[in-house]
């Protein structure tokens, strides 16, 4: 691709770059929503007609494992290829999924194993999806809107999670299941229609070089854990993010049984906590996509997880339910303040030539460290009070932010126009493995 041609589109992206953002965010409400749509009904599928935990751990083993293995991969491929082709193919592969699962309910096919199938391939789509989406924005963003683009992302995400159960009951009510698959095959279609014709962003540099193509993926793979390894900053970011999101585990995935113990079983109260749990990650996408946050990332993410902790702490100590929603709702608008931010940082500093495989690092630790954490704590739930492991989970997400506050390294990374030391250099990209 001609040089000049690839440095004037640039130029046209970075004097339209609200529109193209407002397309992308649209395409991408339209994409998420249909998948959490399908998500939630062939959770409740499952969970009414097979009425077993194995069964429901099977399917959630099996819709987090292909994005962790396939995430390292998915890097490599987003530094690769051109990101929005990438993005448009993982939806198509959800879509054509769905379908297929439609047609066979509409034929009378109701196997479980279609469910577990299904998920295996949609789970896939998503890994190509999600490091394609976080390199992808900071291609037609300017860097000093990054942190609100991305908190209207945020935003829009919360509030699917917001509508799509609730959307999902009322369909399962009064309609086949296979209505809920046609309308996710809709949404994908007309995300995809947007990708392609409305949102024109020239594809990154090595992307239009097909020389670089030629490169081995494990040969790619392996300078781009190299990378993370030679920069100080993205090893202790890496770090710090897994033991926040391993010691959030109780907070995000346990409350619903303390409800149930400590306040009563009631489906009002259930539903009451995910709501505001919902709104609150909701209000915490539209701050920052108004504010902005502190100018210093790193400051954002300590504040958030100052405040996750010492109302994870309150939560195990508050013995009045409408006093827990507000404290559950306040833990829903810290979420954002850090996720954002953590977003933002790597957007900001990573290298464009390794920014897909920066993010599939990130992937790996969001889709594995949570899940860990409840391997723990989900079997202490039951010998110990929930309240209990809040207490003890929230304390250590305090002291957890103290330490950051200590990270000169994070620190001196968090600023936007800063430039952050490697320890040696990586290995260039090159042509030959």
């Amino acid at each position: 691709m001609n040089d000049d041609f690839v440095t004037t589109e640039f130029k046209r992206v970075s004097n339209t770059w609200k529109k193209t953002a407002l397309l992308f965010l649209s395409s991408q409400t339209l994409s998420l929503f249909g998948t959490m749509l399908v998500q939630y009904a062939i959770l409740w599928y499952i969970t009414l007609e097979a009425k077993s935990g194995v069964m429901l751990s099977l399917l959630i083993v099996i819709g987090v494992l292909p994005m962790l293995f396939l995430s390292p991969f998915a890097g490599v491929w987003a530094d690769r290829y051109d990101r929005k082709k990438l993005i448009i193919l993982s939806d198509s592969l959800v879509a054509l999924t769905t379908l297929g699962l439609a047609i066979a309910f509409a034929l009378g096919y109701e196997a479980y194993w279609l469910f577990f199938l299904a998920s295996f391939l949609r789970a896939i789509g998503q890994g190509i999806q999600m490091p394609a989406v976080a390199a992808f924005v900071p291609q037609f963003v300017p860097k000093e809107h990054l942190m609100r683009v991305n908190g209207l992302l945020g935003s829009i995400q919360a509030a699917t999670m917001l509508v799509a159960p609730m959307a999902a009951g009322a369909l399962m009510s009064i309609a086949p299941l296979q209505t809920i698959f046609y309308i996710d095959v809709v949404t994908a279609a007309l995300a995809v229609l947007v990708m392609t014709v409305f949102v024109r962003v020239p594809p990154h540099a090595r992307a239009s070089n097909p020389a670089a193509e030629k490169t081995a993926t494990f040969h790619d793979l392996k300078l781009g854990f190299r990378y993370v390894r030679h920069h100080t900053y993205l090893t202790r970011f890496f770090l710090f993010s897994a033991l926040f999101m391993f010691l959030v585990a109780p907070v995000a995935f346990l409350t619903p049984l303390q409800v149930a113990r400590s306040f009563g079983e009631d489906v009002w109260r259930l539903t009451a906590i995910e709501v505001l749990f919902s709104i609150g990650m909701m209000l915490g996408g539209g701050l920052l996509s108004i504010w902005g946050g502190f100018r210093n990332r790193v400051y954002t993410m300590m504040l958030a997880t100052v405040i996750v902790g010492s109302f994870t702490i309150a939560l195990g100590l508050v013995p009045w339910f409408w006093v827990y929603l507000v404290l559950m709702g306040v833990v829903g608008i810290s979420m954002p303040l850090f996720n954002t931010p953590a977003t933002v940082l790597l957007q900001e500093h990573v290298e464009e030539a390794y920014m897909g495989r920066v993010f599939s690092v990130m992937t790996m630790i969001s889709s594995s460290a949570m899940p860990a954490g409840m391997l723990m704590f989900g079997p202490l739930g039951d010998v110990i009070a929930i309240e209990w492991l809040l207490i003890g989970t929230g304390a250590g997400i305090v002291l957890l932010g103290v330490a950051l506050k200590r990270s000169r390294v994070l620190i001196d990374a968090g600023w936007p126009e800063s430039t952050v030391s490697e320890t040696s250099d990586p290995t260039p990209e090159s042509t030959t493995d």
